[in-house]
């Protein structure tokens, strides 16, 4: 018996050929049917998909490049399949950008990996039980959430397995630099994408147990003990072309109260060292010269907020970006009080190394709301910028000593509990440029990127399901 019935996305005769006369030649294929590309991951289709299989098993391909399979690939993928009863399997593959071949690795699929961008490849084999009952539990009609949807009930009822083996080959059309990839689900184009994509999410934290009510601790702002208000805190490492511009914005800041900066030097080498010490005449400015230590972002935040003369609130600033104006600090003091939450994030707007606008320009990051911010922080990569924090909540909490994610990880860890106030004025000038820690990763940097974060939404999830369950049992 022939065990998989294949859906391809169509656009035309000609582009789906040399795919149909692929997969029509393997062994394992029943039958091979063209989809509408245009509505390829809609629930409308998935619906057609499922009225239409037959097979025990229904591979997906989500590309409309021509897709290859290595020998005898559809029959490792349903070995692995019936070996550990997933209802989901993909695998490592091989990609094809202008004629040159290059491996592809994907990471595995955690409890927490919730990104609607989660990276299982073109091919997607599941089990048709699996496949039907997920889109049976379907009572949203997705133009664009369908796919994704379809992966979230899957995986509550059964496990998706990652085969780290290359078993096919893929052309890829995006072939942009890793760092021009990240702004995406914030660009405004998009936004009717990133609607649906939340709705789909909350929906699958309400089903296991993970979502959380906008109810939040109160935070009492009136601590005393705090000489400055607040304090500008700069983390860096070898950026001598960009720290006294970094410098020069955040002691140029005018404001109504007693504020500091602090700058944290982890080893830097560059010259970046003598640049701070230059500006050391400023009685505003704090110095921390780390020892020898691994620190990295996290440990050079810690270090600031522990200082005896950090303030009540730590507004951030990456070494090699600039404030939007001098009345970032005070617009952050003033939103802490006015919406009584223990973290403020900023609007930013996206410039190169000369401060010049580039795509896609402003990030307000409207998904962070009041009411279901928290829940869509699981989702999303990144919580926006700048940031700021209510320094006695912060020093319980601490930053984890990474140099990737750390924000991430602390702004998981507030929501869980507090609730995090927003300013949409642009308020941050986030360059990007070659230097950038981000701008342009090899695969296995990327992975390994995205493999912690969903490390870190795995705890988070864990946490929030435990809570709830600590919760039903008090009531």
């Amino acid at each position: 018996m022939r065990r998989i019935d294949c859906f391809i996305p169509y656009v035309s005769e000609v582009q789906i050929a040399q795919t149909m006369n692929n997969l029509k030649v393997e062994n394992e294929v029943s039958r091979v049917i063209p989809i509408d590309a245009a509505s390829f991951k809609s629930t409308e289709a998935l619906r057609l998909m499922a009225s239409k299989v037959e097979a025990p098993f229904v591979m997906l391909y989500t590309k409309t490049t021509v897709l290859s399979l290595g020998k005898y690939s559809l029959e490792r993928f349903l070995s692995v399949a019936e070996d550990t009863s997933a209802s989901m399997v993909y695998s490592d593959h091989i990609k094809e950008i202008a004629g040159e071949r290059t491996f592809a690795p994907v990471i595995d699929c955690q409890k927490g990996a919730l990104r609607d961008d989660f990276d299982f490849g073109s091919v997607m084999i599941f089990r048709t039980s699996a496949f039907r009952e997920a889109v049976e539990r379907m009572n949203d009609d997705f133009l664009y959430a369908g796919l994704y949807d379809l992966r979230l009930k899957v995986s509550q009822k059964g496990s998706l397995v990652h085969i780290s083996e290359y078993l096919y080959y893929e052309i890829e059309t995006d072939t942009r630099k890793s760092g021009d990839k990240l702004f995406d689900y914030v660009d405004p184009k998009n936004r009717a994408v990133q609607i649906e994509m939340e709705k789909a999410c909350t929906k699958h934290l309400k089903d296991i147990g993970g979502y959380l009510e906008p109810e939040f601790e109160p935070v009492d702002l009136n601590v005393q003990g705090f000489e400055y208000e607040a304090s500008v805190v700069i983390p860096c490492k070898n950026r001598v072309r960009t720290i006294g511009d970094a410098l020069a914005s955040a002691l140029g800041q005018k404001t109504s109260f007693k504020y500091n900066v602090i700058v944290v030097d982890d080893n830097s080498t560059d010259g970046t060292v003598e640049v701070i010490k230059s500006f050391l005449n400023d009685p505003k400015l704090i110095y921390i010269a780390q020892d020898k230590t691994y620190h990295a972002i996290g440990g050079n935040w810690n270090a600031a907020l522990h200082h005896p003369q950090c303030g009540k609130f730590a507004i951030q600033l990456d070494s090699d970006d600039v404030y939007y104006d001098e009345n970032t600090v005070q617009k952050f003091v003033d939103a802490f009080y006015a919406q009584k939450c223990a973290m403020v994030v900023g609007t930013y707007r996206i410039t190169d190394f000369d401060l010049n606008t580039i795509p896609p320009g402003i990030i307000d990051h409207k998904e962070w709301t009041p009411e279901n911010g928290r829940n869509n922080a699981l989702r999303i990569n990144g919580l926006g910028a700048p940031r700021g924090f209510f320094v006695p909540m912060l020093r319980k909490i601490n930053f984890p000593v990474t140099k990737y994610g750390e924000d991430y990880a602390v702004g998981l860890r507030v929501s869980r509990e507090y609730q995090i106030g927003r300013i949409y004025d642009v308020v941050y000038n986030c360059r990007r440029w070659d230097d950038n820690s981000d701008a342009s990763l090899d695969i296995a940097k990327v992975n390994a990127n995205n493999l912690y974060k969903d490390s870190l939404r795995t705890i988070e999830l864990l946490a929030r399901i435990s809570m709830n369950e600590r919760k039903l049992k008090k009531s």
